[in-house]
């Protein structure tokens, strides 16, 4: 019986996951490297933005307070992506996620959408920029864990 539910478990977990958001700098990087970190091995992760934005160093910062790292990762477009066949695409932003859903019209790929909030709007001091960024960084992580492990 144990094992009939962990299989269907295995079944119904995605094996090529896409997380979108605006630019690729913040939010969707940081759930493929957390989503690398936490789901079997086999499993295709990537990330990409609706448009082309620039690498954010405070995502470094969090990221390694966890031990991981986004590694020499450059902010790319759906256009620049090098493999475009997903089963899931989960979009963080809801520009992304219009732009998603415009994408997958004809495809049989699931789209979810995870409202996260933009850490660069923080203002304050650089500890409480970071603090935003690191509510990003386990809001998403509780989300990987509830919905996709």
């Amino acid at each position: 019986m144990e094992e009939e539910a962990a299989s269907e478990s295995t079944e119904k977990r995605p094996g090529a996951i896409l997380f979108m958001c605006g630019m690729n700098a913040i939010r969707s990087p940081m759930a493929e490297a957390l989503a690398k970190s936490m789901l079997p091995k086999g499993t295709y992760i990537a990330s990409a933005g609706v448009r082309t934005g620039e690498r954010d160093p405070f995502v470094d910062v969090v990221l390694d307070e966890v031990g991981l790292s986004i590694g020499r990762h450059q902010p790319q477009t759906l256009d620049e992506l090098e493999d475009d066949y997903f089963d899931l695409i989960v979009t963080l932003a809801p520009e992304a996620h219009h732009a998603a859903l415009e994408l997958t019209r004809s495809l049989s790929v699931d789209v979810k959408y995870w409202p996260t909030p933009d850490p660069s709007v923080a203002r304050g001091t650089r500890e409480q920029i970071l603090d935003a960024y690191r509510e990003v960084r386990d809001h998403l992580k509780t989300l990987i864990q509830k919905r996709l492990t």
